[in-house]
């Protein structure tokens, strides 16, 4: 599978976005915790990347509220599972990850959720930052606290 790449600049720092000829199949935040090395062709002018790199823009400026793109992450069968169940997440809100395992059918499998959360392979359009502690707190994100925080405060300002 061919992998093309490009960069974007963005509030919460430098992302970079990763897809193929059809779909997007990462973004990556610039300090991922986590992050596979790909190897991946500069280019700016594929369908799949303008489309994302487009709508990244629209959601950060506030004029977007959801992403409608051709996805194609990798991962097992769970992960994707999990990963469908982040987009049915409201803008704004947060679930613990206790929460995100009951809805996936998997009560009491709030680690193996959290472990499918950490490994999403695109930030942002598909809303890991969502998923908070059972108590509230800002935890566990690749791109870091402070970019969660970003993240969560601007879908708040953006739902009002």
């Amino acid at each position: 599978m061919m992998l093309f790449t490009t960069t974007l600049k963005s509030p919460v720092g430098l992302l970079r976005l990763y897809a193929t000829e059809d779909a997007l199949t990462g973004i990556y935040l610039e300090n991922h915790k986590g992050a596979p090395q790909l190897t991946a062709s500069e280019r700016e002018d594929l369908p799949a990347l303008l489309a994302a790199r487009r709508q990244l823009e629209e959601y950060f400026a506030g004029e977007r509220v959801s992403f409608e793109l051709p996805l194609e992450p990798e991962g097992t069968p769970f992960q994707q599972t999990v990963w469908r169940a982040l987009r049915e997440i409201p803008l704004g809100d947060t679930w613990s990850y206790a929460q995100l395992a009951r809805h996936v059918g998997r009560e009491g499998a709030a680690r193996a959720v959290g472990s499918a959360n950490g490994k999403n392979p695109l930030s942002i359009v598909v809303p890991c930052h969502r998923v908070v502690g059972s108590n509230g707190k800002l935890t566990g994100y690749a791109g870091g606290v402070n970019a969660k925080r970003w993240l969560l405060e601007h879908e708040q300002r953006l739902r009002r």
